[in-house]
């Protein structure tokens, strides 16, 4: 009687990053890696690039584009903080509260859960002052005030606004298979608590593509223009999409949690990536050697690619790309 055939296992995705500490490798993280010409064809692949992944927030600028689909009028910081994980610094939390004001929202209609700032320096900062957490101090705040504002001018349900079902998120989902010209393979929840469709590097790297290359005044166009125009307001101060996309004439940047990031340039070359364990301490170092091998030269890719380790209070090693 012969043996039961085991499951093929998949194998394992390359090595994008080691950790080095004092000269001894003592960990690897794995992933994904795809980088596309100006054509949009695939000029380098590492990992399996074509297979579904959750782009969490990196999926924001399509979100973003679908609340002006669905008729809303934003523009400039309003747009990019529709889009944006923001370290919840004071100017975010003001501008989220002026559009809550503006469209007679309460913070308690955000979907979100309550939260503190993203931003570490931000939340120690915040914590002194006695603040808690809050919804609108949450990294996706500005998105929900948008999705909330856009299903009022359409007279949307708001209680039910993130059932996937819901009319404005039908419009994003649509809006996502379009920019990645693919169809969407799996729903999930994010953690702010919105829909979260899954789609493959491939499809988040032409996404962001489209969006750089889409004609002026086209939702996508809107909000890629709005995200470089106000990158402090799609990320925060000290944070790398907004040093990239001040740095880098025309860049758009977005993150996403569980180490994805997607970049497009406005030749129309893009990537997108992610590290198999969610781990974003290699996020910096991947995006700037990816960035590297398509010759972007800028203070901020050097800046982005440093990740010391220390030991000690002093510097003994670092966090290193492999590819």
């Amino acid at each position: 009687m012969s043996a039961p055939s085991l499951p093929a296992v998949p194998p394992a995705p390359p090595v994008l990053a080691e950790v080095v500490r004092s000269g001894f490798v003592e960990g690897r993280h794995r992933g994904s890696l795809v980088l596309l010409d100006a054509d949009g064809v695939v000029e380098l692949a590492l990992g399996e690039v074509t297979a579904p992944v959750f782009p969490r927030s990196s999926n924001k600028p399509m979100q973003a584009a679908g609340v002006l689909r669905a008729g809303l009028d934003l523009a400039e910081e309003r747009l990019a903080l529709a889009a944006a994980s923001h370290s919840g610094e004071g100017f975010h939390r003001d501008l989220v509260r002026k559009m809550l004001a503006e469209y007679g929202l309460g913070e308690e209609q955000l979907g979100c859960p309550p939260d503190l700032p993203l931003d570490a320096e931000e939340r120690e900062t915040y914590l002194a002052a006695g603040g808690v957490r809050e919804k609108v101090t949450m990294n996706c705040s500005g998105k929900h005030t948008a999705m909330l504002a856009a299903c009022l001018l359409r007279d949307w349900p708001l209680e039910t606004y993130l059932d996937p079902d819901h009319p404005l998120q039908r419009i994003i989902h649509a809006g996502v298979e379009d920019a990645a010209g693919e169809r969407v393979a799996a729903v999930g929840t994010d953690g702010c608590g919105a829909p979260l469709m899954a789609i493959s590097l491939v499809g988040l790297a032409r996404a962001y593509r489209s969006f750089v290359l889409a004609e002026p005044g086209t939702p996508e166009r809107r909000v890629a223009d709005a995200m470089r125009a106000h990158p402090e307001y799609v990320a925060g101060t000290r944070r790398a999409d907004t040093w990239l996309m001040r740095e880098v004439p025309g860049a758009l940047s977005k993150m996403g949690a569980e180490a994805v990031q997607a970049v497009a340039l406005p030749d129309g070359r893009a990537l997108a990536f992610k590290v198999d364990d969610g781990a974003t301490r290699a996020l910096g170092p991947v995006l700037a050697r990816a960035l590297g091998i398509m010759g972007v030269d800028a203070p901020a890719v050097e800046r982005i690619g440093r990740a010391p380790l220390t030991g000690g209070g002093e510097v003994v090693g670092e966090i290193r790309t492999v590819f």
